[in-house]
């Protein structure tokens, strides 16, 4: 965590008391985009000797799929590579393999290679440090859909956010598509990956920074404080934030809507609620209503 505390100003920003804590319930409703059959469209590596010297050329591989039961002498090498790597490794049936393979000669093993490579918590920080600037990061839980991952990187670039942070297990990585969409964002705003949102939460919390969490039953984000050190933290397309990642939070956050429907695309609402942020840090909080009963 050095790097982390020299990267953010905690004597500076006391943890402020958030207006309206109201967590409620997140009812958002769309079909599902991913799920375990969804194929990233990055680049694909098949065979045994391709994906083994891509590990070791220091490639970035997002996650490798092993045919299932698969237990022989090349395997057990490339799963002690992905292992070094961080790589997911998921065991599949044959018939995965076959739909994914673009050569038809996998081998009983291909690996998805990232289109970029990550960068580290630490150095999204560094670059807020570097603005003299109070951070400002955009948290992803669970984004399956390449476009909605791409959107959002493009819109945190455009907000002024310092950079995104996504997991590594049931969410997208850096793929081509997702590098397509972003229209170049990618060049500029860093993406780290993390093995558990909610730790890192935990320990960014423990820096000065706040975590508003976009959910559908809280108060508007237009009536919240959203200047200061501020983590954004946006849910999945068909079942929002995680509970668990929910109560890392410190509140939560909705966006008014009028019109006959009941949500919003991740990527959309991960736009209205940045630029609010990016409202709210131009006026530093002058506009700011005062809650209720304060």
């Amino acid at each position: 965590m050095s790097d982390i505390r020299r990267a953010v100003d905690s004597g500076k920003n006391k943890r402020r008391q958030p207006q309206h804590a109201d967590y409620g319930n997140n009812d958002a409703r769309r079909a599902d985009a991913g799920g375990e059959d969804r194929v990233p469209d990055t680049g694909l590596i098949e065979g045994r000797n391709a994906v083994l010297e891509a590990f070791r050329s220091g490639k970035t591989i997002d996650r490798v799929l092993i045919l299932d039961g698969c237990q022989d002498g090349p395997i057990q090498t490339i799963k002690r590579e992905a292992k070094k790597a961080g790589s997911i490794i998921d065991f599949v049936p044959k018939e995965r393999l076959e739909r994914m393979s673009e050569t038809g000669k996998h081998q009983g093993v291909i690996a998805c290679a990232a289109a970029y490579d990550y960068a580290e918590v630490s150095d999204i920080l560094e670059k807020a440090r570097e603005k003299g600037e109070p951070p400002f990061l955009i948290l992803l839980d669970g984004i399956e859909d390449p476009y909605n991952l791409g959107a959002i990187i493009r819109t945190a670039n455009l907000a002024g956010a310092h950079g995104v942070i996504i997991p590594k297990r049931r969410a997208v990585g850096l793929t081509a598509a997702v590098a397509r969409t972003s229209a170049g964002a990618l060049n500029y705003t860093p993406v780290a990956r993390v093995t558990n949102l909610g730790n890192t939460i935990e320990e960014l919390k423990k820096e000065g920074i706040w975590f508003a969490c976009a959910d559908m039953g809280a108060t508007p984000a237009y009536r919240s404080n959203l200047t200061g050190p501020i983590g954004l933290v946006i849910g999945a397309e068909g079942s929002g934030v995680s509970r668990l990642v929910r109560e890392k939070c410190d509140f939560a956050v909705s966006i008014p809507m009028k019109g006959d429907i009941d949500s919003l695309n991740a990527s959309v609402a991960a736009g209205v609620l940045s630029f609010e942020i990016a409202r709210q840090r131009e006026l530093g909080g002058s506009s700011l209503p005062e809650a209720p009963g304060a």
